[in-house]
């Protein structure tokens, strides 16, 4: 959907509810508009144009620039349009001799200091400047030459915009973007009158002040003051393209703003229902992956992992591989073979993975990174409220008086959704944040968490039965509530359980490190606080106990009432853009799309005559089952689409030697990534840009993806599915990915109302969207329950197996970063290296001491899975005895040291609780050493001008 290059701009945001209708008379006309509309955003809304340079429809009104200056019927003066609310009869004129000068005088001041280069300026075309001048008549500059700040140095350390003082006006619009939208409050307008400028805090360049790089400013800026280089670069844009981001679950739209075929800018949309015109450093900017020169886009063949790649046709690919399938199967059996989907995908090309191996493989050996990550909520909540997905909206959390956070670090992992609850924050709300870790939103410009719940890893089942312990035996059940929506019988056991004294924070307070009344405060805020909504991250899943962790949150969610309307909620943060989708679409072993169990004789038959095969009622292989079969002898061959096990899942060396014990591997990314170097087919991906389907995010919000380029490939993801399913034997006659969501819609009741047409009509849509809720479901449980009525799960706290000892006394637990992203496939193909280069490990202080560590000393960590070795932080955001890394970067070998723990339900890895033990060294551990060498024979097997980037800036999946 190509649309106009520019958004309309209002002036003013919109009132925040909808007031009574006012009427007034804007230059002969009369407009009506809500109460609190602003006159400049009523006059816009009538198609009138009031000049303009601080206002912006993102941004609170400000009065600064003096240019939408209007005239009022019996009012003195000269009023501003943009903080002058409308009344009901106001007479308002915006043009008249009057006004027309006093613009001009103002424009004068402004040109009088600023660089008349308009032909050879980046913004030449998309100024608002040199607009405001043409619409106010200036002609002349009056004034003569005297101080200026037309000398000031461009500040270019940003990798991806500059900032050039020279042309700035001193509008406040960056610096209220970085206070309004984005939270970090970075800028500031230092100095007064002719010495005041916008200056990052502390003074410090672009890039090493606490900017983010979000690009709140960039957008904000009506000049060439702050610019993308891109646009410096290559010149303003000539179209648009709206489409979703393809980073994490958030789920931005942005405009795709082109020349030709070539991406100039990445723009979020205003109209962006997950994200409202914001963005982050990733989506904002972290794109140029998609043409990088690592780009793998001939398919490629060989027989075995000792020899060289060769290039070959996609006929000859597609054929060497199904023919393997075929041949494996009929040495080994049905389940000889498997494929992964991938969470980085399209709901269109996860689809057709799974539909794949059910019809043309005939078995159910299908499975998605959803496994190793948010697996226990689709369990935990389907158990408890009836369906395996969040509850709200993410505008939802302007309506908390109360945040819990458990497990999740929003401004890194989920940032746009970060700053909306940032927003909420500093207008009130209060905040609990259980963590092992001091994470970003414990305390920052006028934000401080009412609790940090600094709980030892592993133990947050035992924290949350703490605090149901508070809210059951003072009283504090929203007993109203329960009777009405909740299952007599299982709330009864559930309150006679966690009324026990063995869950009374005064017993379990040494189990979690965090002291008695702490927790007992921390439950009554929870409880009595007003609205109150509960996120959580990989922090919960990822262990021993996730299902069991995700169910206690559903029951402290339910006892309290805290369910069925705005501002409340269970809300998982989902990590990646689709792992919500690839979950809906059937990529569990055991289910087909829509959540619905294989074995059900009526659902099978009801896809079997729409696939026309027949479906087997047992359920499948899970990705660990794969691998175990593999070195057992039984499971032969995968097809993995966007997936990299190798870098993503736990006990690298496990995967490496089932990946190595296979006898037909096809991978099917943009790059060689860790799994590719085991593989023995290579399909060429295609990125988010270059193809059209659907993202689903962890608010359940359906938008589409667009196509921008063609791929570089010449294939889109979803037509290699197609051509290998038809080299097998079946069917799939699409010719469009709109036709995939047409049947996805037939099969899957939750999907019913979905097509393309009526996302293009809404925007996006958050299922279940049906007869009953066409234009979709903002929040779940409204009136009752998917499964009726709530039921409440006995949670008893198990302490994991993986115990620290006197030989590993410290517990390792991983996360991610702002400007990564995952295994880094993407993020480290950009200028975001300038951020993260490499993984790091955080050490407190006196755990560093104890060992002889200092900062930036090389560490060897060592679990009893494997040894890596990786460069100190010493910090106080971890406490003592604990030891945190991230994973963005192969070469680290984070997971090598993770163990081969898993949740009890559905073996989401235990990534969060490895016992490890820490010493400083001087060289790379042996895994290291080992890998680097593999690594550069599989590149040296490469054809000619294929990826040949160092050992240490690796990649991964699509």
């Amino acid at each position: 959907m190509t649309v106009s290059i520019y958004e309309p701009d209002l002036g003013t945001p919109a009132p925040a509810s909808g007031g009574a209708p006012v009427t007034l008379e804007i230059n002969g006309l009369p407009v009506t508009v809500p109460e609190g509309t602003s006159v400049m955003r009523a006059a816009a809304e009538a198609g009138l144009s009031i000049p303009k340079l601080c206002a912006t429809d993102s941004l609170d009104a400000f009065g600064s620039c003096r240019l939408c200056l209007v005239e009022i019927e019996g009012r003195r003066g000269y009023p501003a349009s943009c903080t002058t609310p409308v009344a009901d009869g106001m007479v308002v004129r915006t043009q008249s001799d009057r006004l027309a000068k006093l613009r001009r005088n103002v424009m004068e001041l402004y040109i009088s200091d600023h660089p008349l280069d308009c032909l050879t300026c980046s913004a030449n075309g998309n100024c608002e400047l040199q607009d405001m001048a043409g619409a106010v008549g200036l002609r002349e500059v009056r004034y003569a030459p005297g101080e200026n700040h037309l000398a000031a140095e461009v500040d270019d350390s940003n990798p991806y915009f500059q900032f050039d003082p020279s042309k700035c006006i001193v509008c406040s619009r960056c610096v209220r973007a970085c206070d309004e939208v984005q939270g970090t409050l970075a800028l500031t307008i230092d100095g007064r009158g002719f010495a005041s400028m916008v200056s990052p805090s502390a003074h410090e360049p672009f890039a090493e002040s606490e900017c983010v790089s979000c690009g709140a400013c960039v957008q904000a800026c009506p000049t060439a003051t702050l610019m993308e280089k891109s646009v410096v670069e290559k010149g303003q844009p000539e179209r648009a393209v709206v489409t979703t981001c393809a980073y994490c679950g958030v789920g931005c739209s942005f405009r795709a703003e082109l020349q030709g075929e070539e991406v100039v800018r990445m723009v979020p949309e205003k109209a962006g229902k997950a994200n409202h015109g914001h963005s982050c450093v990733k989506g904002r900017f972290a794109w140029g992956y998609a043409t990088h020169p690592d780009r793998i886009t001939t398919p490629m063949i060989r027989r075995s992992i000792d020899e060289p790649w060769q290039e070959v046709s996609w006929e000859e690919a597609i054929n060497y591989a199904a023919g393997e399938f075929r041949r494996l199967q009929a040495e080994h059996g049905r389940n000889a073979i498997g494929a992964l989907t991938s969470s980085r995908c399209t709901n269109e090309e996860t689809y057709l993975v799974q539909k794949l191996v059910r019809t043309a493989f005939g078995n159910n050996n299908v499975d998605t990174c959803a496994r190793v990550c948010h697996s226990p909520t689709g369990y935990g909540l389907k158990a408890t409220l009836g369906e395996s997905a969040g509850t709200q909206d993410f505008d939802s959390v302007q309506q908390a008086d109360v945040i819990f956070i458990i497990g999740a670090n929003p401004t890194d992992a989920h940032p746009v959704f970060g700053s909306m609850m940032k927003q909420r924050l500093r207008d009130g709300a209060k905040l609990i944040v259980a963590d092992p870790r001091t994470i970003e939103l414990v305390r920052t410009p006028h934000i401080e968490a009412a609790h940090h719940l600094k709980l030892k890893p592993g133990t947050n089942v035992a924290l949350l039965n703490a605090l149901a312990h508070v809210v059951v035996t003072e009283g504090l059940v929203d007993e109203a509530f329960v009777a009405a929506r909740c299952e007599t019988e299982s709330f009864a056991q559930w309150r006679e359980f966690v009324a026990r004294p063995e869950n009374a924070p005064e017993q379990l307070s040494k189990v979690i490190g965090v002291p008695a009344e702490t927790l007992r405060a921390a439950a009554r805020l929870y409880a009595t606080g007003g609205n109150a909504a509960i996120y959580y991250g990989l922090g919960v899943t990822e262990h021993s106990q996730g299902s069991t962790t995700v169910m206690a949150i559903a029951n402290l969610a339910m006892a309290t009432g805290n369910l069925g309307r705005p501002g409340v909620g269970v809300n998982p943060l989902r990590g990646q853009n689709n792992v919500q989708g690839s979950c809906d679409m059937g990529s569990f072993p055991h289910e087909l799309p829509g959540y619905r169990h294989v074995s059900e004789p009526t659902t099978r038959l009801e896809f079997e005559r729409a696939w026309g095969a027949t479906l087997d009622p047992e359920p499948g292989f899970r990705v660990p089952n794969m691998l175990d079969a593999a070195l057992a002898g039984q499971f032969h061959g995968l097809y993995l689409q966007g997936e990299d096990p190798v870098q993503s899942d736990p006990n690298t060396q496990h995967v490496q030697a089932a990946l190595k014990a296979m006898q037909c591997v096809v991978v099917q990314d943009l790059f060689l990534n860790e799994t590719a170097k085991y593989a023995h087919v290579f399909l060429p991906g295609a990125s988010f840009l270059e193809k059209d389907g659907t993202f689903t995010n962890a608010e359940r919000r359906i938008s589409r993806v667009r196509r921008v380029m063609r791929p570089r490939a010449g294939k889109a993801d979803w037509e290699v599915t197609v051509a290998l399913a038809e080299a097998l034997g079946q069917p799939m006659p699409y010719s469009h990915p709109g036709e995939i969501m047409d049947e996805i819609a037939r099969l899957t009741p939750t999907f019913t109302g979905v097509s393309y047409a009526r996302l293009d009509e809404l925007g996006s849509i958050q299922w279940p969207c049906n007869d009953s809720a066409p234009v979709g479901t903002p929040i779940m449980h409204g009136e009752s329950f998917v499964r009726g009525l709530g039921r409440f799960m006995l949670t008893a706290y198990v302490p994991t197996e993986e115990r620290t000892s006197r030989k590993r006394p410290l517990l390792l637990t991983t996360g991610r970063i702002l400007s990564q992203y995952n295994v880094g496939a993407q993020t480290r193909r950009t200028d975001n290296v300038h951020w993260h280069a490499e993984d790091r490990l955080e050490i407190h202080p006196s755990d560093a001491e104890s060992r002889g560590i200092v900062d930036n000393d090389w560490v060897a960590v060592a679990s009893r899975s494997g040894e890596t070795t990786l460069r100190a932080s010493v910090t106080e955001r971890v406490q003592p005895g604990v030891v945190y890394t991230t994973f963005h970067h192969p070469v680290s070998g984070a997971n090598v040291i993770t163990t081969d723990n898993s949740d009890w339900a559905t073996n989401c890895p235990e990534y969060k609780v490895t016992a490890v033990e820490v010493a400083k060294v001087m060289q790379p551990s042996e895994w290291q050493r080992e890998y680097g060498e593999f690594t550069a024979r599989q590149r040296a097997f490469l054809p000619d001008g294929n990826d040949k980037t160092p050992v240490t800036e690796s990649d991964t999946s699509a």
